[in-house]
């Protein structure tokens, strides 16, 4: 220590350090705390509170870089629902939803993601858990959340490799969670000849005047594909979206080529006639907002879906107001739908398919359109959690009020309870079981059944508390006797038989309301001490008469 402190003090060596090294070296430390002096001392060096403390910021820190962290939507200590939106991650929902909320004032944090990368284990026990696995800085990272509602507006199958997800349908369907549209829906658009065949009982019930449904022929693998239908014709392999898997066929050995293509795919086709279009209209449904579009080829392409067209919207009429109301019937109903029609140049319109949830956005007013989805998914969240089952409150006894004159809760809170009856003794019913809990345990139980029954002039059996020990030999002799004429006066009345039970009820209720004040403060207890000191003094008295 000499040594440095020699060293430090010479003036050409603070010269040669670098700058500000001194001025680190002099900044003074921060205060430690004293250390313990007890016997629970620990080492020198970090406490046991900072080591700790030190891995939970560093695991937080870590979790916070991959993604893991917890999503306060409204705060801390703000309530949420999560809303699953399995969509592409081109349109950002979570702008959509930005600032809105579900009675109850619940916040709506938002998940979204696409049908790839999602999974999920359902319960029968109505449990369930989706899994989301997604890459962020080129690390995989797989989060767990119950999502309360989901909306999707991804096919959930497809005619490409990998594209089939009607086994995440099913899972949400197993696990009862709410969706716009409904998932039973959903399920059956995964097919378009299945949704084909609704229209086709709308256009049985309707007529082709007000529902012009386009002539189709549908052929469930290529070996029915023989029959040689009028040309040109228009032949849709399996499930494609988007104009792939159309081909238009001008002759029969096209046919053939066409069928065999089929034969490799595996799966079902149909034919439409070919239609000169001059345009194609689609009409949208979003609850209740409609809108219509017509779309004109600008390319020459048959399919005007495809390559250069040009978008215009055009007035709702109530035809088409008709079709697409009638379409949105189907499965049960459907919130969001659109209808594709096409306008041939012979001035005749056909109806050539529908449209779920999954329909693309199209036209100048497209923000407006997923505003308006929104809305509507916030409507739809509203009434599937409030039909969620509340666990109601048990039930409590009712208790009847005390009427005037009737014991107040501090008097009744001092009584005892009852003793339970002896056993083998008489059973009532429950009715009366209930009446008697009921009823306070300071009504006189010395009086036999029906005596409130009795005539006011008849006599009645003394309390035995008023009895009282003999000062003397002929005090007790007196007391006997009267008590031994009252016993055989009693002895004498002819035995009433066993109340109604309806009697019960009334003595219970007379009994509740006639009764002295100084029945307020006896307890069975005490009663049984009465019966006592009465037959000992009985026996006293007896004893006493016959031994003079």
């Amino acid at each position: 220590m000499n040594f440095l402190r020699r060293r430090l003090s010479d003036s050409s060596f603070i010269a040669n350090l670098p700058n500000g090294y001194m001025t680190d070296l002099q900044r003074p430390e921060p205060p430690q705390p004293p250390p313990p002096t007890g016997p629970d001392r620990r080492p020198t060096g970090q406490t046991a509170g900072g080591f700790f403390s030190s891995i939970s910021n560093v695991v937080k820190q870590t979790a916070a870089s991959a993604g893991l962290g917890e999503q306060n939507v409204g705060g801390p200590g703000r309530r949420s629902r999560v809303l699953l939106i399995i969509d592409d991650p081109h349109t950002d929902w979570a702008k959509c939803f930005r600032g809105k909320k579900l009675q109850g004032d619940y916040d709506i944090r938002i998940e979204q993601a696409e049908f790839s990368e999602i999974n999920l284990v359902a319960h029968s026990d109505g449990t369930y858990a989706v899994d989301l696995q997604t890459f962020r800085n080129g690390a995989k990272v797989v989060r767990s959340f119950r999502p309360d509602f989901v909306f999707i507006r991804q096919h959930s199958f497809s005619m490409a490799e990998n594209e089939d997800f009607r086994n995440l349908i099913i899972g949400m369907q197993y696990a009862g969670i709410p969706s716009v549209n409904s998932l039973e829906s959903i399920y059956n658009f995964c097919d378009k000849p299945w949704v084909f065949a609704q229209l086709i009982a709308a256009y049985k019930t309707m007529g082709a005047e007000k529902f012009p449904l386009i002539d189709q022929t549908y052929y469930p693998n290529h070996k029915e594909m023989l029959a040689m239908p009028s040309f040109p014709v228009v032949v849709k392999i399996g499930h494609a979206h988007s104009g792939m898997g159309k081909v238009k066929i001008e002759n029969h050995y096209d046919f053939q080529d066409i069928a065999s293509v089929v034969a490799l795919t595996q799966t079902y086709a149909t034919t439409e006639p070919f239609v000169d279009s001059k345009y194609d209209i689609r009409i949208q449904k979003i609850g209740n907002n409609y809108k219509a579009y017509m779309r004109t080829s600008i390319s020459g392409n048959w399919k005007t879906n495809t390559g250069s067209a040009m978008l215009e919207q055009v007035a709702m009429s109530d035809r088409y107001k008709l079709w697409v109301d009638t379409c949105s019937e189907i499965f049960g109903g459907l919130d969001i739908c659109a209808v594709k029609v096409v306008h041939g140049k012979d001035g005749k319109d056909y109806i050539i398919e529908v449209m779920d949830c999954t329909m693309p956005v199209i036209g100048e007013h497209q923000a407006e359109d997923r505003q308006t989805i929104a809305d509507l998914v916030v409507i739809k969240m509203n009434q599937a959690l409030s039909k969620t089952p509340i666990p109601s409150p048990q039930r409590t006894t009712a208790t009847t009020q005390p009427q005037s004159g009737m014991m107040k809760e501090s008097e009744l809170s001092k009584i005892p309870a009852q003793r339970p009856p002896p056993q083998g003794g008489p059973v009532q019913p429950q009715g009366l079981q209930t009446q008697n809990q009921e009823r306070p345990s300071h009504v006189d139980t010395q009086r036999p059944p029906g005596q409130d029954l009795l005539p006011q002039n008849e006599p009645r059996m003394p309390s035995p508390t008023t009895v009282q020990k003999p000062p003397s030999i002929e005090r007790m002799s007196s007391a006997a006797r009267n008590t031994e004429s009252q016993s055989r006066h009693q002895m004498e009345q002819p035995p009433k038989a066993a109340p109604h039970p309806q009697l019960n009820k009334s003595q219970s209720l007379t009994n509740a309301f006639n009764f002295t004040q100084s029945s307020f403060f006896r307890s069975s207890s005490n009663e049984d001490e009465a019966k006592a000191d009465t037959i000992r003094n009985l026996r006293k008295s007896f004893a006493s008469l016959f031994s003079e």
